[in-house]
């Protein structure tokens, strides 16, 4: 019977996802930053819903991979059905890895935004409703977007799945933290990127899922963040499911997969 719903929802997401994905390089003159990678080129692949359907709503996906590969699938594309079906827009982030350089996938993510909102009026999109959604390491990055980006780069909203969000020795994900800071960084630089630090009453509202297994990332990030949101007053929704060990995605095998995707929907659905 829960398969059965499922497939009906995503069928009917589906159907009302009328528009081919748009693919756009996101930097045609060149990156700002370089990171010495000539091969590793930071892309967005667009989803729209149909006209008709559309909300105005956008939201740029940064798929994760401990800032070292991309799990475009099932923490990107594999969403587009869920979020058209709705009205979203889904725009899925291709960012380059930092190589040593620890600016560039924060600046690809809010070069991302930025282009959401000079498209608004093309895409039907509004430009005080696009947010930002990450997976594991995707999550540090749009934690960190969330909480450092202002201006016509700051989401609106926050999406946030099993993310890494500190950097400090023994709570973060340690292949993410010597990917993106090296292996002995600073410690300025090392609360820079923790970002539960950064909290303010300004920080966008948000949403966090994960599970109480997760073994690769401690689910110790998602607590702090969420008690910093509520001690600044930022509306916040955690989902903390019993299962899962960490990077279930999308994946219908996860066992908690049609409740994840109804309370996210309902979230969606309150503001």
């Amino acid at each position: 019977m829960k398969q059965t719903i499922l497939t009906l929802l995503l069928a009917l997401a589906t159907m009302a996802a009328a528009q081919k994905p748009i693919e756009m390089n996101l930097w045609p003159n060149g990156p700002k930053t370089s990171n010495d990678d000539p091969n590793d080129m930071a892309k967005v692949t667009v989803y729209l819903p149909s006209e008709k359907h559309a909300t105005g709503r956008a939201i740029v996906c940064c798929p994760g991979g401990g800032y070292q590969h991309l799990a475009m699938q099932h923490e990107g594309f594999d969403w587009a059905p869920f979020f058209t079906g709705q009205g979203i827009a889904l725009i899925v982030l291709k960012y380059r890895m930092p190589h040593g350089n620890y600016t560039v996938p924060a600046e690809d993510a809010e070069e991302a935004i930025r282009l959401v909102r000079s498209h608004a009026k093309e895409w039907h999109i509004n430009t005080k409703d696009v947010g930002i959604m990450g997976f594991s390491a995707g999550g540090h990055l749009a934690s960190t977007v969330a909480t450092h980006a202002t201006g016509e780069t700051a989401p609106n909203f926050q999406i946030l799945f099993y993310p890494v969000i500190s950097m400090e020795q023994g709570t973060t994900h340690q292949g993410s933290r010597d990917n993106l800071l090296g292996k002995n960084p600073k410690r300025k630089l090392v609360n820079e990127y923790c970002n539960e630090q950064h909290i303010t009453k300004h920080t966008p509202r948000a949403f966090l899922a994960l599970a109480h297994d997760d073994r690769a990332v401690p689910p110790i990030n998602s607590i702090n963040y969420y008690e910093e949101l509520y001690a600044n007053k930022v509306p916040a929704s955690m989902h903390i499911y019993p299962s899962g060990g960490h990077g279930f995605g999308i994946r219908q095998s996860f066992a908690y997969h049609l409740e994840m995707m109804l309370e996210l929907k309902a979230w969606l659905r309150s503001f």
